[in-house]
Parts: C-alpha cells; structure tokens; sequence
C-alpha cells in the first residue's frame, strides 16, 4: 500500500502582523521566535512544510484565505494536509507526527485549543470540501465544538489530539507561564516581559487615576464626599 503523501501548512502571519492584530504589547519579538520554533518544529518531522503568510493568503475571509492555502497545497500533490498555526508555543512535532499516524483510520485531526478554536487540523484530500470548510466558524470558540458535532452526525472519524492553549489575549500569556514545563527558555522569557509590562502599565494607570481623583477633589476649596 502506498503510503499518502502529507505536508504541513504553516498558516501564520507575520511577527509584525500578528503582535498587531492581537495587541498584546510589544509582542514582536515573542512571534517572530514563536515563527522561528514553528518552523523549526516542523523541520523536525522531516515532513514537507509550506508557509502561507499573509503575503501568500488570498481571500477576503479568514474562512477564503484558509480554505485556499489548503486547496493550493493539494493542488501541489499531496493526499493529506496538516496545518498548524504560530500561536501555540507547547506544539511538538510529536503532535505532528502523531496526526499524520492518525489520519490513517481518521477522516480528520484535531488539536483542540482551550478557548474551543483548533491549533492543528489533519485532513485528507478526498475528504476536504472546500464550499463547507471555507464557511465553518473560523475563530470563535464555537469552532471545535461544531466540527466535532458536525462529524458526529455524520459518523465520520474524528481523532482529537491533547487540548494546548494557544496565545489570543494577555489571559493566554499568564495561563501558559503556568504552564511552563515544555517551553523554551527564551518564549518563556519573551512571555515573562510582556506580561510584566502589561502589570506595570496597569499599575500606573491605576495610579494616575487614583491621582485624578484626589486633586479634583481634595486639593481644591474645602473636602467633599466621593460617591463611587
């Protein structure tokens, strides 16, 4: 039996991009390392990889723009396509490589985040309907759960992978600081910064406005109550 030619899609922005769209502070540095060990991860596998940026997206929708890299990668020979996005530091080429072991008896492979969407999906060419993928809800948090329920009805097999969280919002950097055991030093490092210059600007906006109040209030004329 001939064995299915599969290839990871890297579908990730660009650093600058992407600390711009999640607006996690000065977050470039942490993603252009984070696409650094994405690459390097899927090197790893020995599989072929294919990276579509936002330079090589085409479509108006995150739903367009997904659903064409994946028809362009199948285009190009392949019978299964793994795709992974930056944005989730703890992903191994061990998941890879167990998503491509897995799709072997399954229709598809999902890694599961914890906010509901999917930091990597397995799936095969014959399976892959492009006018049903590109309208699915694609980053909501709704995401895994209709796909599984959607594949479920249809009793297609679905292989779900372990659930790792990914980086959206400053919440995701302080749970994965908590979750530091299998990341590199210098992502952890490169998280630790933003997450302590999110607490300092916190710190002193809070003080300014503690300030605001106290001179509108208590330093001109005689004291007056504050109702909060």
């Amino acid at each position: 039996m001939t064995t299915p030619k599969t290839a990871i899609l890297i579908f990730a922005q660009t650093a600058t991009t992407e600390a711009s769209r999640k607006k996690l502070g000065q977050s470039v540095t942490l993603f252009k390392e984070l696409n650094r060990q994405t690459i390097a991860t899927a090197r790893k596998t020995g599989l072929p990889y294919i990276i579509f940026s936002e330079n090589e997206q085409v479509g108006n929708t995150f739903g367009e723009r997904f659903t064409n890299a994946l028809t362009a990668v199948f285009n190009g020979g392949y019978d299964q396509v793994i795709t992974i996005g930056n944005d989730t530091p703890h992903l191994s080429a061990g998941h890879i490589l167990l998503a491509q072991e897995k799709l072997k008896q399954s229709t598809l492979v999902i890694g599961p985040s914890i906010d509901g969407g999917c930091y990597l999906m397995g799936i095969k060419k014959n399976h892959f309907k492009p006018e049903q993928f590109k309208n699915l809800p694609w980053q909501s948090s709704k995401l895994g759960a209709i796909i599984s329920d959607t594949l479920s009805r249809k009793r297609t097999n679905l292989y779900l992978l372990e659930t790792l969280s990914d980086l959206d919002t400053f919440a995701d950097l302080q749970q994965i600081l908590k979750e530091a055991s299998t990341i590199s030093k210098r992502v952890l490092q490169l998280i630790q910064n933003i997450v302590n210059q999110g607490v300092s600007l916190d710190y002193h906006s809070t003080n300014r406005f503690f300030e605001s109040l106290t001179k509108s209030h208590f330093n001109k004329g005689s004291p007056s109550l504050v109702h909060f």
